[in-house]
């Protein structure tokens, strides 16, 4: 009996011993790995998959990176990269636009989707089929003047009266509380607030910008960081652009299972809309590019031609200082 004892006791210091081991060596090797932290633009949603995707499935850490996904606070994603707070983020490119003429130095990595898909819904009812119908109607917004610019470029391709329009800003209210408020219409992202509305069995009418005009399809959302990081750490950035095209084109491939890793990191995320909305994204994020997040000058150019004419930009721009597509993986040529 004793000695069976006594093997046992061996066997279970020698577990232990291995089990430390190991901790040690995973201790050890998560911290050869280089922190970095990507920010996003909102809470988490499709947009996001392909970082939740490649943070789950070890493809920063493949790369070398031991990345955290940081919510953006009151400071925002463009502030903290631009400062060096954060060393990427979830961007736009309008954003990126004015912050490169006030000399803030934001760089776009990465286009997260290939085309613009926002526009502006209304409940069917209200019968706004048409910028023309945006006469005597209320639309919510943020406050932004870049709003009013759009809604007026619109409005002018049917000589409509933005003077007859009634532009409110609704603040943080979503979309279906307020068209319970008196409000006709509000700019949204289809894969998110008009799937919701599909799953709501809400009918309604959607305006593409990009219907209406070229030079608003310009690339919402990107990827983004500095020049002092493209300068000092260009290792990193193409390891991070890497792991994270390794996500998203995994999302492209597997919608179904991408959803369930962002919904394991998001729980309080509605699963029939993640999915849903997942499936709806999937042939949006490359689209018609020859990889995922390829970005053209030609789309730079003319939005930023674009903001000026509607004066919403102000002072020279260089589109091709503003992003770059050196990190993106080469692709074999098929």
């Amino acid at each position: 009996m004793k000695k069976w004892l006594f093997i046992l006791l061996a066997a279970l210091i020698t577990l232990v011993g291995c089990s430390d081991k190991e901790d040690k060596q995973d201790k050890q090797s998560t911290d050869k790995l280089k922190k970095v932290s990507v920010v996003l633009d909102w809470t988490p949603n499709t947009n996001h998959t392909g970082l939740y995707v490649a943070k789950k499935l070890g493809y920063f850490e493949e790369q070398g990176l031991d990345v955290d996904i940081m919510m953006p606070g009151e400071a925002g994603a463009d502030q903290l990269v631009a400062s060096g707070k954060a060393e990427f983020g979830v961007s736009y490119q309008e954003g990126i636009t004015q912050a490169r003429v006030q000399d803030v130095p934001l760089v776009s990595i990465a286009a997260i989707i290939q085309h613009n898909t926002s526009g502006f819904a209304s409940i069917a009812s209200k019968g706004i089929t048409s910028p023309k119908d945006f006469e005597g109607k209320t639309y919510g917004g943020w406050g932004a003047p870049l709003e009013q610019a759009v809604l007026q470029s619109l409005m002018q391709t049917e000589n409509a009266d933005i003077n007859q329009l009634d532009i409110v800003n609704a603040g943080d209210l979503d979309f279906f509380t307020m068209m319970e408020k008196d409000i006709d219409f509000a700019w949204i992202y289809y894969a998110w607030t008009g799937i919701e509305a599909e799953l709501r069995g809400e009918k309604i009418n959607m305006l593409y910008l990009t219907d209406y005009s070229d030079q608003l399809d310009y690339y919402t959302p990107v990827l983004a960081t500095n020049e002092k990081m493209i300068k000092d750490n260009p290792d990193v950035v193409k390891a991070f652009v890497a792991a994270a095209s390794k996500g998203y084109e995994y999302a492209i491939e597997h919608p179904s299972e991408a959803a369930d890793i962002l919904l394991e990191a998001a729980p309080d995320l509605d699963k029939e809309l993640v999915h849903k909305s997942q499936e709806w994204l999937a042939d949006k994020y490359q689209d018609d590019a020859k990889q995922w997040g390829e970005q053209k000058l030609s789309v730079w150019e003319n939005y930023a031609k674009w903001m000026s004419s509607n004066k919403v930009l102000e002072g020279e721009f260089d589109a091709k200082q503003a992003f770059t597509n050196d990190f993106l993986p080469k692709k074999e040529a098929k």
